[in-house]
């Protein structure tokens, strides 16, 4: 999702998110764990998501403060995965800064970077699975 770069509209954007998935789950109770980087680790947005029912596996940031992440989920196997995870996640925004145009946007508005941003995003999905497919062809 797209937002304007303000501080704030990345976190509002992912509890928006975290509503979309939870209404599109059977389970409305279902346990749903949300990866994410330092950027999202604060009080507000953590206390939200555990409101929401969501486990916040949000990267620690304790470059001189305390981390609003409990030391309790830091602890775990599951945060232990999502560290790892959120490594893959990344990838895809390097390539779309490197290969894709996302890097400097030659278009102006948020609808026209949303576009963007989606068809660049699709491209590379169209990558990873013709990458994916060649490495499940291969003879056993």
């Amino acid at each position: 999702m797209v937002t304007t770069a303000d501080g704030f509209a990345e976190r509002e954007a992912a509890k928006a998110m975290i509503n979309d998935a939870r209404q599109a789950t059977d389970n409305p109770q279902a346990e749903i764990t949300l990866g994410a980087d330092k950027g999202y680790d604060a009080k507000e947005f953590i206390d939200a998501l555990q409101e929401m029912n969501v486990v916040p596996h949000v990267a620690q940031n304790t470059s001189g403060r305390r981390s609003a992440v409990p030391d309790a989920i830091a602890a775990s196997a599951g945060y232990a995965i999502s560290v790892q995870k959120r490594k893959l996640i990344e990838q895809g925004f390097g390539w779309a800064k490197t290969v894709g145009p996302i890097r400097q946007v030659m278009v102006r508005g948020l609808k026209k970077v949303d576009q963007m941003f989606v068809l660049t995003m699709a491209a590379y999905n169209l990558t990873r699975m013709h990458t994916l497919g060649k490495i499940r062809l291969q003879p056993a």
